[in-house]
């Protein structure tokens, strides 16, 4: 009731909190996973960590390039070359020989064979550390570049780097359709639970501000490294886009959850009373001790993850208790309360063909 007395003011403050801490989010760099998610004491990191510090490149992340119809031995030199001149390039080897800064430094020899066909050659581009460590999207890209405006008529890129990247890029690219029908879905579900526009597009607001917040904390605290120290890990500047796909669904989910309790217990209390106010604080108050109850045990139960030597189970552990408990207090129990007092009677409104339709399939709690 408190809230309600004063909706602008706590209102605005939570909501800038939020924004707060969501700002982060706008600087999310997805990129590729390495050894670095591991603890450091770790025999495969400890090697991993030795080769960037002493070597150039590793042969193991070497780009494959195959080139079908380009098999003029004097083109596949000039190709060689143009792909050695680029930054991030340490070596390409090709059936011409080796090749590094634009100059064959090897003859070929019996190991060039294997990038001879019949109608195609191959090459193996071997990108530096730094390379592969700062930008692997561009480094593939330049690589394919080059090729395309040499002889061949067509590049495909393999090997691991490009593996990654082309997983990533299928990745986020289905991204908007994913969460486009997760929407969907949830705002059918919800206006025919409710018999309301408003509420269902309502808790699609709230809930892509919660995910806002998490997207954040997670830029802030291991992609930015702002708590690499304290939680020992290694911030390598770009987040893995797998976990934070698979904690939006977790999370988006838990957030929905808390919304339909609280839906139903105050449509329950406006269909008693028919004052919105009142069903607001006294729905609040008959589900806000199953949700704080239910978030505080999730929140604790993800926190522990934190406790983990893998990077990734850390986000997920303190990525979930972040959104858990900011949901679960600043948008339950201020932004919803606030909402739909500001909205009055209006929380309740749908055009007549809706209402016909929630009238012929309404979902009870």
């Amino acid at each position: 009731m408190r809230v309600t007395r004063r909706p602008l003011i706590y209102g605005v403050s939570a909501l800038a909190v939020l924004l707060a801490l969501s700002a982060p989010a706008l600087g999310v760099n997805f990129g590729t996973p390495d050894d670095r998610v591991l603890p450091a004491e770790v025999s495969s990191r400890v090697v991993q960590d030795q080769i960037r510090a002493g070597f150039v490149a590793e042969e193991v992340d070497a780009l494959q390039v195959l080139t079908p119809g380009l098999t003029d031995r004097s083109a596949i030199a000039d190709t060689a070359r143009d792909l050695s001149r680029l930054d991030g390039i340490a070596q390409v080897d090709a059936l011409t020989g080796s090749y590094a800064d634009g100059r064959r430094i090897l003859e070929p020899g019996e190991s060039a064979e294997r990038f001879e066909g019949s109608d195609a050659t191959w090459f193996s581009v071997v990108a530096t550390q730094d390379g592969l460590s700062d930008d692997p999207d561009a480094v593939i890209a330049e690589v394919r570049s080059t090729v395309a405006d040499g002889a061949a008529t067509e590049v495909r890129v393999g090997g691991y780097p490009a593996e990654l990247a082309d997983f990533r890029t299928v990745l986020v690219d289905r991204l908007p359709l994913v969460f486009g029908l997760v929407l969907l879905v949830t705002f059918v579900i919800l206006f025919l639970m409710t018999g309301s526009l408003l509420l269902p597009a309502k808790a699609m607001v709230l809930n892509t501000l919660s995910m806002a917040v998490m997207f954040g904390a997670l830029v802030w605290i291991f992609q930015d490294g702002n708590l690499s120290s304290a939680l020992g890990f290694t911030a390598t500047g770009a987040l893995e886009p797998s976990i934070p796909i698979l904690m939006f669904c977790t999370a988006f989910g838990l957030s929905m959850d808390y919304e339909v309790f609280m839906l139903s217990r105050i449509k329950e209390e406006y269909h008693r009373v028919g004052d919105t106010t009142a069903a607001v604080a006294a729905g609040l108050e008959r589900s806000g001790p199953l949700i704080t109850s239910a978030a505080v045990i999730l929140a604790a139960s993800f926190a522990t993850y934190a406790s983990s030597g893998i990077v990734y189970l850390k986000m997920l552990g303190l990525g979930m208790a972040v959104v858990i408990l900011v949901d679960a207090t600043l948008i339950r129990a201020v932004l919803v309360p606030v909402l739909m007092r500001l909205a009055g009677r209006a929380n309740w409104w749908a055009p007549a063909p809706l209402r016909r339709v929630h009238t012929r399939f309404d979902i009870e709690d």
